[in-house]
């Protein structure tokens, strides 16, 4: 602690961060780093592979139910209407019948907006191997050699355009690139994760999605972090999981780290946690409003309250989503078709424009934006349109009802079916088990909420808790406490995180529909965001970073050889708890 009291911060990092690799997997999005660093990487989720046969780009994992019933619909313009009264714009109804001139889309030329944002230039993946000198390593859960990316070495330099079958495509594509892949290629595009589970279903299988993530994740540590294969047994690994993760995937994902990537050691840590230390506390309530799930869980003195967390199947994918139907309903979108299910690209483009357009406050908000077709046999196109109604769709946090979030078909889970909570209860209470209850759960396991209905093996979810709003749902967490001081404290000490955080206008707008929120009988009149210290696109990959260099005992370390015989027994001593020791640590550290 001496030591502690006198370091310097970024002599500790350097210290004990270099061998330090933070991986923290999001639905859309990874963020992986060097304890060291400032700021992770962070790379969109996804890998495409290329098919056998020459057919269009497909999207495997995206076997949705986007069906917006009659009710959905009439749900949702109710929904608008609310949020239009609220924000004082004109409800759907009255913009057609008192205005003589209805919105729609025209020319923009002489329109006068305030806009320093730079649209970035438009550019397809190029997906054939072009260069002699020129390959990516790129190894397979299964074990194979590097995949050598370039041209057959017979070619002549003086040959014609390759035909068709002369074609040499990349084998695999990452990222942000796998994104950008022509519409007409012959690719599968797969996410390994969605709304906060490992993306397992009839269409995509266990095995597949393991696969995909050790090639992605390896693909990174080659290209981004240059540490090679050789190497990786001086390193360890802090993976830092969402709330939402169950036993069995956070197991398959320690396989990945310690058997597949072959680090040295690994340790757990939940992302509620990892956030509180990522800005210096040691109380709030975590809200952590990602791409595709949004979590609530309250923290008490570097202590995660398991019973306190909330999960909500909504996130900012559905903001985007929702920001294309508004545009759509006032005719200012352009005439060219725009499908984020099947096209990647057209979702890249409407989550930018949500980030640097969509906020919330009073009046209409409108923006003049460039937005992009990409159309079949078509080469990419841009348009200049004014986008209107830009406060509504981030409301939608508070009216679920707005978002429609896409139904995900339910994948055979019964092997979640585990005994072993890898988050150990970190209160250590023996809860009663109840006959109604399979063997090995009971109330209060901190397991994650599912996030698909008659999830045969967690009957005691609470009925249709995903359907409240953000508000709510803050509210019954810090409530769910039972204490009145604690409860003062948390709901002065609401801290938000994730992408959809930096939305301008959220904060005032959470304090305001959370103080509305507390029943009257409830002697609380105060509520309060903090200001985060820390980006809260990666607070919880800085959180990780800390927990790991700080934690030089390393008593809750996993070892590569101890996993690979042995696994996690109960009783060993090896799963990861909550420290008060090391948050006081934490704390001595960040505040020198």
């Amino acid at each position: 602690m001496d030591y502690l009291k006198t370091v310097v911060p970024s002599q500790l990092l350097a210290e004990r961060g270099s061998n330090l690799v933070v991986i923290n997997p999001g639905s859309a999005n990874i963020r992986v780093g060097l304890a060291k660093q400032d700021s992770p990487f962070i790379i969109p989720h996804c890998i495409a592979r290329r098919t056998s046969q020459f057919s269009k780009l497909t999207v495997q994992d995206q076997f949705l139910n986007s069906q917006v019933t009659t009710t959905q619909h009439m749900e949702r313009e109710k929904a608008y209407d609310v949020i239009a009264s609220l924000l004082k714009i004109p409800r759907l109804d009255d913009e057609f019948s008192n205005s003589s001139v209805p919105r729609k889309m025209g020319r923009v030329d002489g329109f006068n907006y305030q806009n320093t944002r730079k649209d970035v230039p438009f550019t397809w993946t190029d997906i054939q191997v072009n260069d002699l000198n020129s390959t990516v390593a790129a190894e397979s859960s299964m074990g194979k050699s590097v995949i050598n990316e370039s041209m057959a070495q017979g070619e002549s330099a003086e040959s014609k355009e390759p035909t068709m079958t002369e074609r040499k495509f990349r084998e695999v594509i990452f990222g942000e690139e796998a994104l950008r892949i022509p519409l007409n290629e012959p690719y599968c595009l797969r996410r390994p994760i969605r709304r906060g589970h490992l993306n397992i279903s009839q269409h995509y299988p266990m095995q597949q999605v393991i696969e995909d993530l050790h090639a992605l994740w390896d693909w990174i540590l080659l290209e981004k972090l240059h540490i090679p294969h050789q190497e990786r047994g001086f390193y360890s690994a802090i993976l830092v999981v969402p709330e939402t993760f169950d036993n069995r995937e956070i197991k398959e994902i320690l396989s990945i780290l310690l058997r597949d990537l072959r680090f040295s050691s690994a340790v757990v840590h939940q992302e509620g946690l990892a956030a509180v230390f990522g800005n210096g506390l040691s109380t709030a309530c975590v809200v952590n409003m990602g791409a595709q799930v949004t979590s609530v869980i309250c923290i008490e003195d570097g202590v995660a309250l398991p019973n306190t967390e909330k999960t909500l199947p909504f996130g900012g994918e559905d903001i985007s989503r929702c920001l294309l139907w508004t545009q759509r309903h006032h005719q200012t979108w352009p005439q060219f078709r725009t499908d984020i299910l099947t096209k990647p690209i057209d979702l890249l483009m409407l989550n930018r424009l949500k980030e640097s357009y969509c906020e919330i406050k009073e009046g209409e908000v409108d923006a003049v934006a460039v937005v992009h077709s990409n159309e079949d046999a078509m080469p990419a196109g841009s348009h200049k349109t004014r986008l209107t109604a830009l406060n509504v769709p981030p409301m939608g946090l508070f009216y679920p009802t707005l978002l429609i979030p896409d139904l995900y078909p339910r994948p055979p889970r019964s092997w979640f079916h585990d005994y072993e909570d890898m988050l150990e209860d970190t209160w250590h209470i023996e809860f009663p088990r109840r006959s109604d209850m399979p063997d090995g759960l009971y109330p209060g396991m901190n397991v994650g909420l599912p996030m698909w209905d008659n999830y045969p093996i967690f009957s005691m979810k609470p009925k249709k808790e995903e359907k409240v709003g953000l508000a709510e749902a803050i509210t019954s967490s810090i409530l769910s406490t039972g204490r009145i001081d604690l409860q003062r404290k948390l709901f002065t000490g609401i801290q938000l995180i994730g992408g959809v955080a930096l939305t301008g206008g959220l904060i005032p707008a959470v304090e305001e529909r959370v103080l509305h929120a507390i029943p009257p009988n409830e002697a609380i009149d105060t509520v309060e965001v903090l200001q985060p210290r820390t980006n809260p696109t990666f607070a919880c990959w800085k959180g990780g970073a800390i927990l790991g260099v700080l934690d030089f005992v390393r008593d809750a370390w996993v070892h590569q050889e101890d996993w690979i015989r042995n696994g996690i027994h109960i009783g060993s001593g090896r799963k990861y708890k909550d420290s008060h020791f090391l948050q006081a640590q934490a704390m001595c550290w960040i505040n020198s």
